[in-house]
């Protein structure tokens, strides 16, 4: 049968034209219009921020950062019922690491864990899951912060930006990033990124890992 046939099209719809995977494009689609997100990771410690979208005044915010086992924690773009599934799985992992093992799980093997549940979406004629992760942790590697996208794909670095208008923050971190910055030259240039990239000031939510634990800040509201 050949590729041009209906019958095709119709029982392969995972590919598009120059072979990319277009349920994972639409994925990533809608992750580049949620809120705009950044990872900062230095020798001693790593930062994870996200923008807080304005809601009606009678709605509380949604949750950005979470806390996913007491050395570490993430935060998300896209859909938030997706972002709260992938951050439940990647807590269960930690908490079946530590019941099997009495050992808290390494940040890599929660990367690749939640690696394999999202490319696991792709291979079948499911919806992927329209979030990206930004994991940060503290291991016996020392501190690490991950990306992880809809695809499966991940990557580890010292500085992420996905949401809204990335680019323009994964900019501001890069100029600025420097491996000797406090916590409180971090936080400002995750802020000063975030504002950047949306143009405007906004409410934004941080969490810290440290080699000796992961903790959420008190939102500050503007």
């Amino acid at each position: 049968m050949s590729e041009s046939s209906p019958n095709f099209s119709n029982r392969f719809p995972f590919y598009g034209p120059q072979g990319r995977l277009v349920l994972v494009d639409s994925a990533l689609e809608a992750v580049s219009r949620g809120s705009t997100t950044i990872g900062i990771k230095t020798p001693k410690f790593a930062i994870v921020s996200s923008q807080i979208k304005p809601t009606h005044p009678l709605i509380e915010p949604s949750e950005k950062i979470f806390s996913i086992d007491f050395h570490a924690g993430a935060t998300g773009s896209g859909y938030i019922g997706d972002i709260l599934q992938l951050i439940d799985t990647l807590r269960l992992e930690a908490q079946r690491h530590r019941l099997t093992y009495e050992t808290p799980i390494d940040t890599d093997s929660l990367a690749k864990h939640l690696s394999t549940f999202l490319h696991n979406y792709t291979t079948y004629a499911v919806r992927p899951q329209a979030a990206s992760i930004i994991l940060a942790g503290a291991d016996q590697t020392g501190i690490q912060l991950y990306q992880v996208d809809p695809s499966g794909t991940f990557f580890r670095g010292s500085g992420f930006a996905i949401g809204q208008s990335s680019e323009t923050a994964l900019d501001v971190i890069t100029k600025e990033y420097s491996a000797d910055m406090t916590q409180e030259k971090a936080i400002e240039l995750g802020k000063k990124a975030i504002e950047k990239a949306l143009g405007e000031k906004p409410v934004v939510e941080t969490g810290i890992v440290t080699q000796s634990s992961f903790r959420k800040l008190p939102l500050e509201k503007e």
